[in-house]
Protein backbone atom coordinates (compact mmCIF):
# COMPACT_ATOMS: atom_id res chain seq x y z
CA UNK A 1 0.00 0.00 0.00
CA UNK A 2 2.63 2.94 1.18
CA UNK A 3 4.59 1.72 -2.22
CA UNK A 4 1.06 2.74 -4.00
CA UNK A 5 0.69 5.66 -2.09
CA UNK A 6 5.00 6.61 -2.85
CA UNK A 7 3.88 6.06 -6.72
CA UNK A 8 1.17 8.15 -7.00
CA UNK A 9 2.66 11.06 -5.00
CA UNK A 10 5.72 10.70 -7.23
CA UNK A 11 2.95 10.72 -10.64
CA UNK A 12 1.80 13.64 -9.43
CA UNK A 13 4.54 15.78 -8.76
CA UNK A 14 5.68 14.41 -12.02
CA UNK A 15 2.64 15.78 -14.10
CA UNK A 16 3.24 19.33 -12.24
CA UNK A 17 6.38 19.32 -13.34
CA UNK A 18 5.27 18.84 -16.98
CA UNK A 19 2.72 21.64 -16.55
CA UNK A 20 5.23 23.79 -15.32
CA UNK A 21 7.93 23.13 -17.84
CA UNK A 22 5.75 23.39 -20.43
CA UNK A 23 4.41 26.57 -18.91
CA UNK A 24 7.74 27.84 -19.67
CA UNK A 25 8.07 27.47 -23.58
CA UNK A 26 4.60 27.35 -24.67
CA UNK A 27 2.84 30.63 -25.96
CA UNK A 28 0.89 32.88 -22.87
CA UNK A 29 -2.26 34.11 -24.18
CA UNK A 30 -2.50 37.61 -24.36
CA UNK A 31 -5.27 39.79 -25.14
CA UNK A 32 -5.82 41.43 -28.68
CA UNK A 33 -5.63 44.96 -28.33
CA UNK A 34 -9.03 46.48 -28.85
CA UNK A 35 -7.40 50.04 -30.90
CA UNK A 36 -4.88 49.29 -34.26
CA UNK A 37 -2.52 52.33 -34.35
CA UNK A 38 -0.49 50.95 -36.78
CA UNK A 39 -0.53 50.75 -40.65
CA UNK A 40 1.48 48.98 -43.09
CA UNK A 41 3.48 50.61 -45.33
CA UNK A 42 4.69 48.79 -48.80
CA UNK A 43 8.25 49.63 -49.56
CA UNK A 44 8.29 47.33 -52.71
CA UNK A 45 11.84 45.58 -51.94
CA UNK A 46 13.08 43.35 -49.18
CA UNK A 47 16.23 45.19 -47.59
CA UNK A 48 15.74 45.60 -44.50
CA UNK A 49 14.84 49.06 -43.16
CA UNK A 50 17.12 50.38 -40.51
CA UNK A 51 16.90 53.64 -39.58
CA UNK A 52 14.34 57.09 -40.51
CA UNK A 53 15.08 60.61 -40.03
CA UNK A 54 12.53 63.32 -40.75
CA UNK A 55 13.41 67.12 -42.00
CA UNK A 56 9.83 68.45 -41.09
CA UNK A 57 6.50 67.26 -40.83
CA UNK A 58 6.51 66.00 -44.45
CA UNK A 59 10.11 65.20 -45.78
CA UNK A 60 12.07 62.60 -44.74
CA UNK A 61 14.43 59.74 -45.32
CA UNK A 62 14.62 55.52 -44.70
CA UNK A 63 17.82 54.13 -44.62
CA UNK A 64 18.73 50.29 -44.77
CA UNK A 65 20.44 47.13 -45.93
CA UNK A 66 22.20 47.10 -49.83
CA UNK A 67 22.04 50.52 -49.98
CA UNK A 68 18.76 50.94 -48.98
CA UNK A 69 17.42 54.69 -49.60
CA UNK A 70 14.07 56.04 -49.83
CA UNK A 71 12.24 59.79 -49.44
CA UNK A 72 8.63 60.55 -48.25
CA UNK A 73 6.84 63.81 -48.72
CA UNK A 74 3.91 62.72 -47.14
CA UNK A 75 5.22 62.13 -43.96
CA UNK A 76 6.01 58.48 -44.33
CA UNK A 77 2.53 57.08 -46.29
CA UNK A 78 4.72 56.98 -49.29
CA UNK A 79 8.48 56.17 -49.84
CA UNK A 80 9.89 56.79 -53.10
CA UNK A 81 13.24 55.33 -54.54
CA UNK A 82 16.60 57.56 -54.03
CA UNK A 83 19.87 56.91 -55.24
CA UNK A 84 23.37 57.73 -53.72
CA UNK A 85 26.33 59.02 -56.09
CA UNK A 86 28.57 55.81 -54.83
CA UNK A 87 30.20 53.77 -57.04
CA UNK A 88 28.09 50.70 -58.48
CA UNK A 89 30.36 48.22 -57.44
CA UNK A 90 30.20 48.95 -53.66
CA UNK A 91 27.45 48.04 -51.58
CA UNK A 92 26.90 49.79 -48.16
CA UNK A 93 24.63 48.80 -45.39
CA UNK A 94 23.36 52.27 -44.21
CA UNK A 95 22.65 52.26 -40.71
CA UNK A 96 22.09 55.99 -39.69
CA UNK A 97 20.83 58.80 -40.41
CA UNK A 98 19.76 61.93 -38.85
CA UNK A 99 19.06 66.18 -39.75
CA UNK A 100 18.55 69.00 -37.97
CA UNK A 101 16.89 71.33 -39.93
CA UNK A 102 17.99 70.82 -43.40
CA UNK A 103 21.66 69.45 -42.24
CA UNK A 104 21.97 65.69 -42.61
CA UNK A 105 24.06 63.49 -41.68
CA UNK A 106 24.23 59.73 -42.84
CA UNK A 107 26.60 56.57 -42.19
CA UNK A 108 27.03 53.29 -43.41
CA UNK A 109 28.97 50.23 -43.25
CA UNK A 110 31.99 49.94 -44.30
CA UNK A 111 33.36 53.07 -43.90
CA UNK A 112 31.05 55.56 -45.20
CA UNK A 113 30.03 59.14 -43.61
CA UNK A 114 27.93 61.65 -45.75
CA UNK A 115 26.94 64.55 -45.28
CA UNK A 116 23.74 67.31 -46.92
CA UNK A 117 23.32 70.71 -46.26
CA UNK A 118 20.70 71.18 -48.16
CA UNK A 119 18.04 68.69 -46.98
CA UNK A 120 18.90 65.51 -49.26
CA UNK A 121 18.99 67.09 -52.24
CA UNK A 122 22.54 66.00 -52.84
CA UNK A 123 24.79 63.79 -50.47
CA UNK A 124 28.57 64.72 -50.35
CA UNK A 125 30.93 61.38 -49.38
CA UNK A 126 33.43 62.15 -46.85
CA UNK A 127 36.68 60.47 -46.44
CA UNK A 128 37.70 59.03 -42.93
CA UNK A 129 41.02 57.11 -43.25
CA UNK A 130 42.08 54.25 -42.15
CA UNK A 131 42.53 55.20 -38.27
CA UNK A 132 39.23 55.07 -37.08
CA UNK A 133 38.38 52.28 -34.61
CA UNK A 134 35.73 49.80 -35.91
CA UNK A 135 32.83 50.79 -38.77
CA UNK A 136 30.52 53.61 -38.06
CA UNK A 137 26.98 53.16 -36.17
CA UNK A 138 25.07 56.16 -34.79
CA UNK A 139 25.19 59.70 -35.97
CA UNK A 140 24.02 62.62 -34.57
CA UNK A 141 23.11 65.74 -36.09
CA UNK A 142 23.95 68.71 -34.09
CA UNK A 143 23.45 71.70 -36.53
CA UNK A 144 25.77 74.70 -37.42
CA UNK A 145 28.24 71.82 -39.46
CA UNK A 146 28.61 69.86 -36.07
CA UNK A 147 27.54 65.95 -35.98
CA UNK A 148 28.56 63.63 -33.31
CA UNK A 149 30.03 60.11 -34.80
CA UNK A 150 30.01 56.74 -32.66
CA UNK A 151 31.72 53.41 -33.85
CA UNK A 152 31.14 49.45 -33.70
CA UNK A 153 33.87 50.00 -31.23
CA UNK A 154 32.86 52.09 -28.79
CA UNK A 155 34.66 55.35 -30.30
CA UNK A 156 32.83 58.87 -30.30
CA UNK A 157 34.22 61.18 -32.46
CA UNK A 158 32.76 64.74 -32.91
CA UNK A 159 33.46 67.58 -36.05
CA UNK A 160 32.37 71.17 -36.17
CA UNK A 161 33.41 71.98 -39.71
CA UNK A 162 31.43 69.42 -41.87
CA UNK A 163 33.26 66.32 -41.19
CA UNK A 164 36.86 67.78 -42.49
CA UNK A 165 38.10 67.11 -39.45
CA UNK A 166 36.77 64.83 -36.00
CA UNK A 167 38.17 64.58 -32.67
CA UNK A 168 38.06 62.31 -30.23
CA UNK A 169 35.83 62.21 -27.46
CA UNK A 170 36.44 59.29 -26.08
CA UNK A 171 40.11 57.80 -24.85
CA UNK A 172 39.28 54.45 -24.37
CA UNK A 173 36.65 52.53 -26.71
CA UNK A 174 34.47 49.98 -24.80
CA UNK A 175 35.24 47.14 -27.43
CA UNK A 176 32.84 44.98 -29.87
CA UNK A 177 29.48 46.47 -30.16
CA UNK A 178 25.83 45.04 -30.23
CA UNK A 179 23.88 48.12 -29.91
CA UNK A 180 24.11 51.42 -29.11
CA UNK A 181 22.18 54.45 -27.80
CA UNK A 182 22.43 58.02 -27.51
CA UNK A 183 20.20 60.15 -25.08
CA UNK A 184 19.68 63.87 -25.98
CA UNK A 185 21.81 65.03 -23.56
CA UNK A 186 24.91 63.05 -24.82
CA UNK A 187 25.09 60.52 -22.89
CA UNK A 188 25.26 56.59 -24.46
CA UNK A 189 25.05 53.30 -23.37
CA UNK A 190 26.02 50.42 -25.29
CA UNK A 191 25.73 46.40 -25.05
CA UNK A 192 28.78 43.95 -25.25
CA UNK A 193 28.84 42.37 -28.91
CA UNK A 194 28.28 39.41 -26.26
CA UNK A 195 25.66 40.89 -24.62
CA UNK A 196 27.38 39.56 -21.63
CA UNK A 197 27.91 43.12 -20.18
CA UNK A 198 27.22 47.16 -20.72
CA UNK A 199 28.74 50.26 -21.00
CA UNK A 200 27.29 53.77 -20.05
CA UNK A 201 29.19 57.15 -21.18
CA UNK A 202 28.02 60.17 -19.17
CA UNK A 203 28.18 63.45 -20.79
CA UNK A 204 31.71 65.37 -20.06
CA UNK A 205 33.14 61.96 -19.81
CA UNK A 206 35.99 60.26 -21.69
CA UNK A 207 35.94 56.81 -20.59
CA UNK A 208 33.46 54.05 -20.79
CA UNK A 209 32.15 52.84 -17.52
CA UNK A 210 31.40 48.72 -17.76
CA UNK A 211 28.09 47.36 -15.91
CA UNK A 212 27.44 43.98 -15.41
CA UNK A 213 23.94 42.30 -16.73
CA UNK A 214 20.88 42.28 -14.61
CA UNK A 215 20.43 38.47 -14.41
CA UNK A 216 22.34 35.28 -16.55
CA UNK A 217 20.67 35.71 -19.29
CA UNK A 218 22.54 37.78 -22.23
CA UNK A 219 21.17 41.03 -22.75
CA UNK A 220 19.65 42.01 -25.85
CA UNK A 221 19.46 45.64 -26.10
CA UNK A 222 19.57 48.75 -24.12
CA UNK A 223 18.07 52.30 -24.02
CA UNK A 224 16.38 55.14 -22.35
CA UNK A 225 12.82 55.64 -20.82
CA UNK A 226 11.47 58.77 -21.42
CA UNK A 227 13.33 60.03 -17.87
CA UNK A 228 16.33 59.28 -18.88
CA UNK A 229 16.82 55.99 -16.81
CA UNK A 230 17.13 52.48 -18.23
CA UNK A 231 15.34 50.03 -20.02
CA UNK A 232 16.96 46.47 -20.59
CA UNK A 233 15.69 43.41 -23.09
CA UNK A 234 17.43 40.11 -22.42
CA UNK A 235 17.18 36.71 -24.09
CA UNK A 236 13.89 34.61 -22.69
CA UNK A 237 12.33 37.93 -23.64
CA UNK A 238 12.33 39.65 -20.04
CA UNK A 239 11.88 43.39 -20.00
CA UNK A 240 13.33 45.41 -16.89
CA UNK A 241 13.34 48.35 -16.20
CA UNK A 242 16.35 50.63 -14.18
CA UNK A 243 14.49 51.26 -10.76
CA UNK A 244 16.92 53.92 -9.10
CA UNK A 245 18.13 56.77 -10.57
CA UNK A 246 21.70 56.90 -12.26
CA UNK A 247 21.85 53.47 -10.59
CA UNK A 248 22.70 50.86 -13.41
CA UNK A 249 23.34 47.96 -11.05
CA UNK A 250 19.93 48.52 -9.92
CA UNK A 251 17.20 46.43 -12.11
CA UNK A 252 13.10 45.51 -11.64
CA UNK A 253 12.29 41.70 -11.27
CA UNK A 254 12.02 40.58 -15.20
CA UNK A 255 8.53 40.88 -16.53
CA UNK A 256 7.72 38.52 -19.12
CA UNK A 257 4.73 39.29 -21.47
CA UNK A 258 4.63 36.36 -23.78
CA UNK A 259 6.75 33.09 -23.99
CA UNK A 260 6.85 32.08 -28.25
CA UNK A 261 10.42 31.29 -28.51
CA UNK A 262 11.38 35.03 -29.65
CA UNK A 263 12.90 37.38 -27.77
CA UNK A 264 12.58 41.21 -27.77
CA UNK A 265 14.70 43.53 -29.99
CA UNK A 266 13.39 46.88 -29.29
CA UNK A 267 11.21 49.15 -27.02
CA UNK A 268 9.92 52.44 -27.20
CA UNK A 269 7.22 55.13 -25.59
CA UNK A 270 4.34 56.78 -27.36
CA UNK A 271 3.36 60.54 -27.31
CA UNK A 272 0.44 58.55 -25.20
CA UNK A 273 2.93 57.29 -22.46
CA UNK A 274 2.23 53.62 -23.93
CA UNK A 275 5.03 51.21 -23.96
CA UNK A 276 5.73 49.86 -27.44
CA UNK A 277 8.08 46.67 -27.38
CA UNK A 278 8.48 44.08 -30.91
CA UNK A 279 10.32 41.26 -31.97
CA UNK A 280 10.23 37.61 -33.73
CA UNK A 281 7.91 36.41 -35.81
CA UNK A 282 5.62 40.03 -35.85
CA UNK A 283 5.76 40.33 -32.08
CA UNK A 284 4.34 43.52 -31.56
CA UNK A 285 3.02 44.00 -27.64
CA UNK A 286 1.64 47.14 -25.85
CA UNK A 287 1.93 47.80 -22.22
CA UNK A 288 -0.76 50.95 -21.00
CA UNK A 289 0.23 50.74 -17.59
CA UNK A 290 3.67 50.94 -17.38
CA UNK A 291 4.85 47.57 -18.15
CA UNK A 292 2.04 45.69 -16.01
CA UNK A 293 -0.07 44.02 -18.15
CA UNK A 294 0.21 43.09 -22.12
CA UNK A 295 -1.75 42.85 -25.36
CA UNK A 296 -0.76 42.29 -28.68
CA UNK A 297 -1.16 44.65 -31.51
CA UNK A 298 -4.12 43.29 -33.83
CA UNK A 299 -1.79 44.89 -36.66
CA UNK A 300 1.38 43.38 -36.19
CA UNK A 301 0.21 39.73 -35.72
CA UNK A 302 -0.20 39.91 -39.23
CA UNK A 303 2.77 40.27 -40.46
CA UNK A 304 5.44 37.60 -40.83
CA UNK A 305 8.69 39.35 -39.71
CA UNK A 306 10.91 40.13 -36.96
CA UNK A 307 10.47 43.78 -35.94
CA UNK A 308 14.13 45.27 -34.98
CA UNK A 309 13.30 48.50 -34.30
CA UNK A 310 10.51 51.07 -32.70
CA UNK A 311 10.56 54.82 -33.26
CA UNK A 312 8.76 57.93 -31.83
CA UNK A 313 9.41 61.41 -33.06
CA UNK A 314 8.12 64.12 -31.02
CA UNK A 315 10.03 66.94 -33.01
CA UNK A 316 8.13 70.27 -31.35
CA UNK A 317 8.00 71.81 -34.46
CA UNK A 318 5.99 68.88 -36.23
CA UNK A 319 2.28 69.44 -36.47
CA UNK A 320 1.91 66.15 -35.18
CA UNK A 321 4.76 63.26 -33.55
CA UNK A 322 5.42 60.25 -35.72
CA UNK A 323 6.19 56.83 -35.12
CA UNK A 324 7.55 53.52 -37.58
CA UNK A 325 8.42 49.88 -36.62
CA UNK A 326 10.97 48.69 -38.73
CA UNK A 327 10.63 45.11 -39.68
CA UNK A 328 13.26 42.52 -41.90
CA UNK A 329 12.54 42.13 -45.21
CA UNK A 330 11.21 45.56 -46.33
CA UNK A 331 8.68 45.59 -43.32
CA UNK A 332 7.48 48.83 -42.53
CA UNK A 333 4.33 50.06 -39.49
CA UNK A 334 3.36 53.66 -39.48
CA UNK A 335 2.05 54.58 -36.26
CA UNK A 336 -1.02 56.42 -36.70
CA UNK A 337 -2.19 57.30 -33.02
Amino acid sequence: MNRLINFSKNLVLLVCLVFALSGCVSTTRLPISNFAPWEQIELANEDNPLDIAFIDQNHGFLVGANRLIRETTDGGSTWLERKLDLPSEENFRLISIDFLGNEGWLVGQPGLVMHTDNAGQTWDRLLLGNKLPGNPYLITSLGDNSAELATTAGAVYRTNDSGANWEGRVADASGGVRDLRRREDGAYVSVSSLGNFFVTLEPGEDIWQPHQRASSKRVQTLGYQPNGELWMLSRGAEIRFNENAGDYESWSKPKVPIVNGYNYLDMAWDPDGNIWTGGGNGTLLVSKDDGETWEKDPVGELIPTNLIRIFFINNPEFDQPKGFALGERGHLLRWVG
